[in-house]
């Protein structure tokens, strides 16, 4: 086994690091892409009001877990 400069070991270790995430992160992405959608037919919404009560249908007079 050579011996390296003791200057340059840590920009090695340093690189290979950084070669790591970028597999990993690469590899993250691909089976990303391979999964597909999580939700095909989600669209965002269109009030942007907030949960008033009548933004939710159904939800009026429910106090969204409040403390009493």
């Amino acid at each position: 086994m050579e011996a390296t400069e003791p200057g340059t070991r840590p920009y090695l270790v340093l690189t290979g690091f950084a070669l790591l995430l970028v597999l990993v992160f690469g590899g993250a992405f691909a089976a990303g892409r391979a999964a597909g959608p999580v939700s095909p037919g989600l669209v965002p919404g269109t009030s942007g009001t907030g949960h008033s009560g009548d933004d939710m249908p159904g939800m009026t007079g429910h106090d969204m877990g409040a403390a009493r």
